[in-house]
């Protein structure tokens, strides 16, 4: 691309706003951020788009996000009347920008003819993808940027089961992205016109209440002890509501919640990076862990996909669980706890990515249960149970990552912290009840199946600079393993 005739064109072109024209305007000294703003697209791909906000083809705005929504409904358009009918579900969370973005794709979607099915507030992930196979909608649009910094922003898009869409929707969907370099073609409608002319829709409440009852549906155990101390933050993100109210309803009598990081804020001025993946995260929580002497500490990232543990040792220190640690754990509780309540599927299926332990493995293998690998990533996670429902054949039961993604049931068909915070809370409810900390448990798991090293490295490779070296480091990588 040649980035510095795209940066004149957005400059100059009447078409842009003031707003973003003005911004670029205040950069035209900088040739290196320039270049990074426009040296590419924003790809996308099967997690959809992500990146700074900002102006340029390489940023999250208006324009960015028009253009992929238009891409996305020429390829439901390419199904039908029928597809078009069913519509698409719209989603956001917390971050800068996230409620005006889902606007601009619900305003796109109806401009092509599709129906729109829009929430009226904030909604974690794991909701959308409710959403989506509740009103059997043809797809779906999450607006966030999931656990990266407050700069940024994303647009996850969903099929009609409810996952993230696979490889093959994403090429079409950017093949069709390609038509649109003159944003001046993108289709638009007012979002109220479109609202009185019932194209988009407000959601109803009551959708809400059902993923509610699923998720209390997916209690395994009664005999536990529900006075065991629950610290929760929910990171300034979405998850505040429905973790509160899950842990509420099921009975938990002790949860203190992080007063710093209890409301909504884009900036995550708390905690910066909000990531629950980083023990860093649990600073404030090990604060109010300790003061009210709490066993567990929960966190869930801003959409609420994902939910990290801190667990007290015998010291009164909290430890961090890894993603695989708490993985083999829930994989080991949910299958003892079914095999006690005889409820265990002769035919039943644990399935993780391929980068994640092989710890569960042995432990599945000591229930009768299969374990299926799969590619990162949740959608692929659940075409394994879109595979059992096609063939009649198979019943999943519980899906994870080492990114500390977790899922029970079916119902959602993406990380689901809402339904991941209440297990891990009847699981250490569970085992307290038997004079056991989950660290116990681990170490018994360890003991009968074998200790497996693991380790996750995070590393931020930012911009054109970063991208450079992602590849440069790839290609030393392959060198090496060849």
């Amino acid at each position: 691309m040649n980035y510095k005739k795209i940066y004149e064109d957005w400059l100059n072109n009447e078409f842009f706003d003031n707003d973003t024209r003005n911004e670029l305007k205040k950069i035209e000294d900088d040739e290196a951020e320039i270049e990074d703003r426009f040296y590419q697209e924003l790809a996308f791909g099967t997690a959809g788009l992500r990146g700074k906000i900002g102006a340029g083809t390489n940023r999250m705005n208006q324009y960015t996000v028009a253009k992929a929504t238009q891409g996305f409904a020429d390829t439901i358009n390419e199904m039908g009347e029928e597809a078009k009918e069913k519509g698409v579900v719209i989603c956001y969370d917390v971050r800068h920008r996230s409620d005006e973005f889902s606007k601009i794709s619900s305003e796109v979607f109806a401009a092509n003819g599709i129906k729109v099915h829009i929430f009226k507030d904030i909604q974690p992930t794991p909701v959308c993808s409710y959403a989506i196979r509740k009103l059997k909608a043809i797809g779906g649009v999450m607006v966030t940027a999931s656990h990266n910094p407050r700069e940024y922003n994303g647009y996850k898009a969903y099929g009609s089961d409810g996952s993230q869409i696979l490889e093959d929707t994403a090429v079409k969907i950017q093949n069709y992205m390609k038509e649109y370099d003159d944003y001046s073609k993108i289709k638009r409608v007012d979002f109220d016109k479109a609202m009185g002319e019932g194209i988009i829709s407000y959601i109803d409440d009551s959708l809400i209440e059902d993923y509610v009852k699923e998720v209390l549906d997916c209690t395994i155990n009664e005999d536990i002890d529900k006075n065991v101390k629950i610290v929760y933050t929910p990171l300034n993100g979405c998850g505040n509501k429905l973790v509160r109210r899950i842990l509420d309803e099921r009975g938990f009598k002790n949860i203190y919640i992080v007063e710093e990081q209890e409301n909504p804020d884009p900036d995550f001025s708390t905690v910066g990076y909000p990531n629950p993946e980083d023990p860093k995260a649990f600073k404030l929580s090990e604060e109010l862990g300790k003061k009210v002497d709490a066993e567990l500490l929960l966190a869930t990232d801003p959409d609420s996909d994902r939910c990290a543990v801190e667990v007290k040792d015998e010291n009164g220190n909290y430890i961090f669980l890894t993603g695989n640690q708490i993985g083999s754990l829930l994989s080991n509780y949910i299958l003892t706890a079914l095999k006690e309540n005889n409820s265990l599927p002769k035919d039943g299926a644990i399935v993780k990515s391929i980068v994640s332990t092989d710890l569960v493995k042995p432990i599945a293998k000591s229930f009768g249960v299969d374990v299926y690998e799969v590619l990162t990533g949740f959608k692929n996670i659940y075409e394994v149970a879109n595979e059992f429902e096609k063939v009649g054949k198979g019943e999943f039961i519980f899906g994870f990552e080492e990114s500390i993604g977790y899922n029970y049931k079916t119902f959602v068909r993406d990380k689901d912290a809402v339904n991941a915070a209440m297990l891990i809370s009847e699981m250490t409810a569970y085992y307290k009840k038997k004079g056991e900390s989950l660290l116990d448990v681990l170490e018994k798991i360890y003991e009968e199946y074998g200790y497996y090293s693991n380790e996750v490295q995070s590393i931020v490779l930012e911009g054109l600079d970063g991208a450079q070296k992602n590849q440069k480091n790839y290609g030393e990588h392959k060198k090496k393993s060849n």
